[in-house]
């Protein structure tokens, strides 16, 4: 039970962006050199040496995996000085770690955080089936209606006509279906490589141009979306995607009900969660790091859910400290 533990009361989101500013700077070094491995390293290794200094006793429920002989932020890893309060994370230190390695736009570095037993686990599912929107579009969209009625009902919502619409959805063969449905109803789109946690905040982020997500993504990234929308009043509805029959028969073995729509409350059970992000590559979202000669700037968002509170920021950091 979560009542059994001590629960975060300040912002942590204010601490932990100085986790997501490491890693974005670590991982912009990277950018545009062809190595994704390279760049996913510097950002776990910056990102972990700061959050061993937040004052909270984290587990990860949403990291790298399981753990394996290199150091990694790796699901079941404990996280930071081990005093109260006693949470949950989501960590991805590079979402779009392909888009760092070549120079693509988009990609950022992402934690979430909430109470202690509070976040969805998906256990061996590698992808989940999304719809996200904004505050607009939050109880009015379900994933299990035809995308149709679903751009119909929030242009409705938005009071807008449905081809003004912008819809965000990775670009994959797997979505060839989504994407012709998309056009056939006149709605624009917006085709992205990687980073469906951006495009997620996105439909919620004024001035982003995104209204709608569409697709299937990583089970991590929805987690990870899930808690940023709810700092924000969106809304992201999932249903596991299992890749073949042994995935599937793994989930059902585990007590996974595959067909089951799992909401913002399954993946973040809490309005106590905090959630942070910094450019690495400047995208619709965020700025990426700009390296100057007495300077370098990042640009990340603040979130927590209780408040409600987002907050963009602006860091200039002296680069003889950072080195």
């Amino acid at each position: 039970m979560i009542s059994q533990w001590i629960s975060p009361d300040r912002n942590l989101a204010l601490e932990l962006v100085r986790t997501t500013e490491a890693a974005a700077m670590a991982a912009a070094r990277w950018m545009g050199r062809g190595d994704k491995i390279g760049a996913d390293q510097a950002a776990v290794d910056a990102m972990r040496s700061v959050l061993d200094g937040v004052e909270m006793d984290g587990t990860v429920i949403i990291g790298e995996g399981e753990k394996d002989e290199a150091p990694m932020l790796y699901n079941g890893e404990r996280i930071g000085n081990g005093q109260p309060p006693h949470t949950d994370i989501a960590v991805d230190p590079i979402d779009g770690t392909t888009l760092t390695a070549d120079g693509g736009a988009g990609a950022i570095a992402v934690i979430a955080v909430a109470e202690k037993g509070s976040m969805y686990d998906p256990g061996p599912a590698v992808y989940m089936e999304k719809i996200a929107v904004g505050p607009e579009g939050a109880g009015i969209v379900d994933i299990r209606l035809p995308i149709e009625k679903n751009l119909t009902a929030l242009a409705k919502a938005k009071r807008m006509d449905v081809r003004n619409l912008n819809a965000m959805v990775l670009d994959r063969p797997r979505h060839a279906d989504i994407i012709a449905e998309i056009r056939e109803t006149g709605a624009r789109i917006t085709l992205i490589r990687d980073g469906d946690v951006a495009g997620a905040i996105a439909t919620a982020w004024p001035d982003s141009g995104i209204d709608i997500l569409f697709g299937i993504g990583g089970t991590p990234e929805g987690v990870i979306s899930a808690a940023a929308l709810r700092c924000m009043g969106g809304d992201l509805q999932g249903r596991l995607w299992p890749r073949d029959d042994e995935e599937r028969n793994a989930l059902i073995d585990a007590g996974y009900d595959v067909d089951k729509i799992v909401g913002l409350d399954d993946l973040v059970g809490t309005d106590n969660c905090f959630f942070a992000a910094t450019g690495v590559t400047s995208g619709p979202l965020l700025r990426g790091i700009h390296f100057g000669a007495d300077r370098i700037t990042t640009q990340s968002l603040v979130m927590r859910g209780r408040s409600g509170t987002t907050r963009l920021i602006e860091g200039r950091h002296r680069p003889d400290k950072f080195d």
